[in-house]
């Protein structure tokens, strides 16, 4: 789309930049990644009062101009860069508020750029509450820009903040904030004219940056490095300089326009909730007490619902069956395809559930905790605070977590954080885990509250956290580094969920989750139902003239139909296939049935569930879900059960640790170049599932 004006949102980590970015841009938005880079980078559209429409770019959230990863390089790149053809019109800097003199830093600095320059002050509703006055028209006229109070949150001011960016082009350029031409007057005045620039600020800037700025060119920046040696620069001391300076600065601006009620303590509510939900013993107990409530629910809240979705495909199937005529597209369509898809439809209630709950912690602010607490538990095993981001955000998905680790500096940790993720349970191993749960844990409470399956649940959750950490441990021997990471992150006020955004979220991440994982189980299910419903040879002719015989002719109807399905699925290609592998896993207790849905499912986890759904139809008078069928499963060889508990638990262990999951080996090749690390990632975590499963079994049998 073409765009009149372009118009950067800039701001520190935690200031409502991305949630001002969806109010102006709706889903008028796209997200790419940067030219060079693998940052992701979001753009969108946005109609302005005057008739012009703006592109807004939402760059990644930094505290200063200095970066500290390659997401924070990018903000200096666009907004420096005259080449760059995201350089924007103008920039809106997006201030908190209730916390104004660390955000206005990074405000100083971009000012001095001069680039034309909106202020947003965003959070208006969280400073009043903390009896925060700000004289917004004081404060306008000391930094010379227009500023907008705005509640992003609840939509208040963003018609008269769209107004300010209509007027953009009327904007006067702001004063110097401080003197920079005074920290190193000769270097600014020659890099200046050398390299042709006319502001003093990103002449400074490129003294500071020039051997990580792609925009130069090598002669250039070799040039800059003889000028820095020349004139005696040093970077950090110009750096602490320009620091206090502008916090000087800022504390002038603050003291003539901003006024607070102090109170007896003046302790924030937040800081009070912290000192229960972060302490360091009680923290990691609520902690798992929100866990254990969050798979309760999980359970509880999902059995009604599930029952409907599970009866409706069972009277689905049925219906059609009656009402099509018998024949092998009837199957496909019945057998293969809706009854694959019965077996992940019937979890959406519990994957919903999940990212509800996952929804309602971030937006709180409690995830932000949790990662800051467990940054005492990565220190110990010797990786950086920021490995706990991908590794929580590994609950709902591994594939954008991995991609998370792109801010972490450091290479062992970030290598070490790619390899250990996948092993945190993600949302497609909860329909398998709930599916063998149901099968062999009771549904009864212990000590009055708590249910057998939810504490199930719970423990496999812990424990996916745990091998994490362990294998991590592990990992920080082989991979031999001397980098020192570091973790700095902020810690946002609690607040109240939004539950509109909660819901949204909820339709959305489960809606994605069906239709990713209901394209892969409907290919799969076709396949399979081929691999099933086929033999070589004349053996499915020969099993029917078997059991045309006398002898056969007293089993009754239901029986005759059963005995013929099972053994043609024994002799069909899917058969010969699970039979080919079970030597290899018959020491873990699965059979070669669980051996073909063991195949299928390496392309995505959630598989497993549909594959078992496939497998185990064939039967037209009497369809089932499929927790049913598998219920009703018989081992041919000792009469009981097939999925008992040793078996039902050496399976859950197996998913545990066993790549399974052909996007996430995608996203791992992309994200370190090599196709090493993914094939290594699969054989070791294929190796911990195969010895983890085999233990597991041999103990419970």
């Amino acid at each position: 789309m073409d765009a009149d004006i372009k118009v950067a949102l800039v701001g520190n980590p935690n200031t409502g930049k991305s949630t001002l970015f969806n109010v102006l841009t709706g889903l008028n938005q796209k997200i790419g990644n940067f030219p060079g880079v693998t940052v992701d980078k979001k753009t969108g559209y946005c109609d302005l009062p005057d008739g012009r429409r703006a592109q807004i770019i939402d760059l990644p959230g930094t505290y200063s101009l200095y970066p500290k990863s390659r997401d924070e390089s990018i903000v200096f790149s666009v907004l420096a860069d005259k080449s760059n053809p995201l350089r924007p019109d103008l920039a809106v800097v997006i201030l908190d508020a209730s916390n104004l003199k660390r955000n206005l830093l990074l405000y100083t600095q971009v000012a001095d750029l001069k680039i034309p320059v909106i202020v947003a002050l965003n959070m208006m509703d969280l400073a009043r509450k903390s009896d925060i006055t700000i004289d917004v028209d004081a404060f306008a006229q000391k930094l010379g820009v227009p500023v907008v109070p705005i509640a992003a949150r609840k939509g208040e001011g963003i018609d008269k903040l769209k107004q300010a960016i209509s007027y953009a082009n009327k904007v006067a350029l702001q004063e110097d904030t401080i003197d920079v031409e005074a920290l190193a007057p000769q270097l600014i005045a020659q890099i200046g004219e050398e390299i042709e620039v006319d502001n003093p600020y990103f002449a400074l800037q490129l003294a500071h940056q020039h051997e990580t700025l792609s925009f130069l060119t090598p002669q250039q920046s070799d040039r800059i490095e003889e000028l820095e040696q020349q004139h005696s620069f040093h970077s950090q001391k110009a750096q602490a300089s320009e620091t206090i300076a502008r916090y000087n600065f800022i504390n002038d601006l603050l003291y003539d326009t901003v006024s607070k009620k102090e109170t007896a303590h003046d302790q924030t509510i937040s800081n009070k909730i912290d000192k229960i939900l972060t302490h360091k013993t009680f923290g990691f107990v609520i902690f798992l007490g929100i866990l254990l409530f969050m798979f309760q629910s999980i359970f509880a809240w999902s059995a009604y619902p599930m029952k409907l979705i599970a009866d409706f495909f069972v009277w689905a199937q049925a219906s059609l069956h009656s009402i099509l005529p018998s024949g092998p597209l009837t199957s496909l369509v019945v057998d293969g395809v809706l009854g694959g898809l019965s077996g992940v439809m019937v979890f959406i209630p519990q994957i919903a559930i999940l990212f509800g709950f996952i929804s309602i912690l971030e937006d709180t602010g409690y995830m932000s905790r949790v990662t800051f607490m467990m940054d005492r538990i990565m220190r110990k095993v010797g990786l950086n605070g920021k490995s706990v981001v991908p590794l929580i955000g590994g609950f709902a998905c591994a594939v954008p977590s991995i991609m998370s680790t792109r801010t972490i500096e450091n290479w062992k940790d970030r290598m070490i954080t790619i390899m250990v993720t996948p092993l945190v349970t993600c949302s497609a191993r909860l329909p398998v885990y709930t599916l063998l749960i149901a099968l062999v844990v009771p549904n009864r409470n212990v000590w009055w509250v708590f249910n057998l399956q939810g504490l199930a649940l719970t423990a496999m959750y812990v424990f996916s956290l745990v091998s994490a950490v362990t294998v991590a441990f592990v990992m920080k021997f082989i991979f031999k580094a001397r980098e020192r990471g570091y973790f700095i992150m902020e810690l946002p006020v609690y607040r109240m969920p939004r539950w509109k955004n909660v819901g949204q979220d909820m339709y959305q991440r489960a809606k994605t989750f069906v239709l990713q994982a209901g394209k892969v189980i409907i290919a799969v299910s076709v396949i399979l139902w081929v691999l099933k419903s086929y033999g070589p040879g004349d053996r499915f002719e020969r099993i029917d003239q078997k059991y045309e015989q006398p002898q056969y002719s007293q089993l009754k109807p239901e029986d005759k139909q059963l005995a013929v399905s099972s053994e043609k699925l024994e002799n069909s290609y899917a058969g010969m296939l699970g039979h080919t592998i079970e030597p290899v896993i018959k020491p873990l207790g699965f059979d070669w049935k669980i051996g073909i849905a063991l195949i299928t499912s390496f392309v995505a986890r959630e598989v497993f569930v549909g594959s078992m759904a496939t497998i185990y139809s064939g039967n037209e008078d009497k369809i089932e879900s499929v927790q049913q069928k598998m219920h009703d499963a018989k081992n041919p060889e000792t009469g009981g059960p097939v999925f008992t508990a040793a078996v039902a638990f050496s399976l859950m262990m197996f998913y545990a640790f066993a790549m399974q999951c052909a996007s996430t080996m995608a996203v791992v090749y992309r994200e370190t170049k090599n196709w090493r690390w993914p094939a290594a990632q699969f054989a070791y975590m294929t190796v911990l599932a195969y010895l983890a499963s085999f233990i597991t079994y041999h103990l419970l049998k």
